[in-house]
């Protein structure tokens, strides 16, 4: 049976301020070209869970490496999971982020399938704002820019029997981004691996966990080789259906207006940009349909002209238009085709509400500096 929380009151944090932050002057440089994933703030979030007292000692301290023992349960067993969400400046210089309880929830779901504790709601959201008391100053203010924020959990327990962990540990750290592809937003290709699959049925694939994306990497490397940005996976029972994306999920634009995308079967990640995609494609009266989606339902649509634009989503890339889709043997769309009219729209209302440029009609925002 997968742990479970057993706090049942907030948790108090110590602050330990770093005495190595980075002066402004070196901070502002690594605003100004972030990259994603390189660079990390001066701090991180720290909270311990055991058996017997739950989750316990919440703390900020400064970021630095881990000490671990080599018999540490992660290393061999795998695990662990994660969530990544954003912080984002708005005009008026306040720190918001997008949709943190969604984030919350799908990180107890992933806990739990692998038999970690679950971390509240309420204590998940007040480690983002314990963080950002300390390092707001990251969080950069160019177009398309934001903190990436990075909460994690794995079993560190010292001990090599195949069990769950009776020990686990809590981290947030977060890191400046621009933007998630190198060419900024503009449709990218993408590799259809026909020899692996993400996940199967009964298996993770919808737990927000590494090793998913540890299976992904063998066939990402064919797709750079092919010139690909990404890949793309087949359901692993029939390897007719789409499933996702490396890392993101995917949508098929009709000529009606419709909206398409893969029905979550449990092997598929339940995106928060997903969900957000659906509900402003119905605010506008549009249809969407989640449903089995073949490879040849790609392949015909887009020849017949009845899938007018394809698009991938996830929190690090937002929403990135694809071009073509090539495999061994197969090419579906053009490399050289814009980036589709509905596509670009919603990326740019739902970047417009992250940025606080439109309303936020769906109560999507939590400011965290306040």
């Amino acid at each position: 049976m997968a742990a479970q929380d057993t706090t049942s009151f907030p948790l108090s944090y110590n602050l330990t301020p770093s005495t190595a932050a980075r002066a402004e002057a070196e901070r502002e440089a690594i605003l100004a070209d972030p990259g994603f994933g390189k660079h990390f703030t001066d701090h991180m979030v720290v909270v311990d869970w055991d058996v017997t007292e739950g989750w316990h000692d919440a703390r900020v301290v400064p970021y630095g490496p881990l000490q671990m023992d080599p018999a540490s349960a992660v290393l061999h067993y795998a695990q662990e999971v994660f969530e990544g969400l954003k912080a984002y400046r708005h005009a008026d210089g306040s720190i918001w982020t997008f949709r943190p309880e969604a984030n919350a929830r799908r990180l107890q779901r992933s806990a739990h399938r692998l038999a970690l504790p679950e971390l509240s709601v309420d204590d998940f959201i007040e480690s983002l704002r314990q963080l950002i008391a300390l390092d707001g100053d990251w969080v950069p203010s160019a177009p398309e820019t934001s903190l990436y924020i990075r909460p994690f959990m794995f079993a560190n327990e010292t001990f090599l029997g195949v069990r769950a962990a009776h020990r686990v540990a809590y981290y947030v750290i977060a890191s400046p981004a621009g933007a998630y592809f190198a060419q900024g937003v503009a449709p990218v290709k993408i590799w259809l691996s026909t020899e692996y699959s993400r996940a199967g049925r009964g298996g993770t694939g919808a737990a927000k966990c590494g090793g998913n994306y540890a299976s992904s990497l063998l066939p990402q490397v064919e797709a750079y080789e092919n010139g690909c940005a990404q890949v793309l996976f087949l359901d692993s029972e029939s390897g007719e259906h789409i499933d996702e994306l490396g890392g993101m999920n995917i949508f098929f634009v009709h000529k009606s207006g419709k909206l398409v995308t893969p029905a979550l079967t449990g092997a598929i990640l339940e995106g928060i940009t997903r969900d957000s995609v659906i509900t402003l494609a119905k605010d506008r009266g549009l249809e969407v349909e989640e449903r089995h989606v073949s490879i040849n339902e790609w392949k015909e649509g887009v020849a017949s002209g009845e899938i007018t634009e394809v698009f991938a989503c996830g929190t690090a890339a937002v929403i990135t238009p694809i071009g073509q889709l090539l495999g061994n043997g197969l090419s579906i769309g053009d490399a050289d085709a814009p980036a589709g009219e509905l596509t670009m729209s919603l990326r740019k209302e739902l970047t417009d509400i992250q940025y606080g440029r439109l309303p936020d009609r769906h109560g999507w925002l939590t400011r965290l500096d306040a």
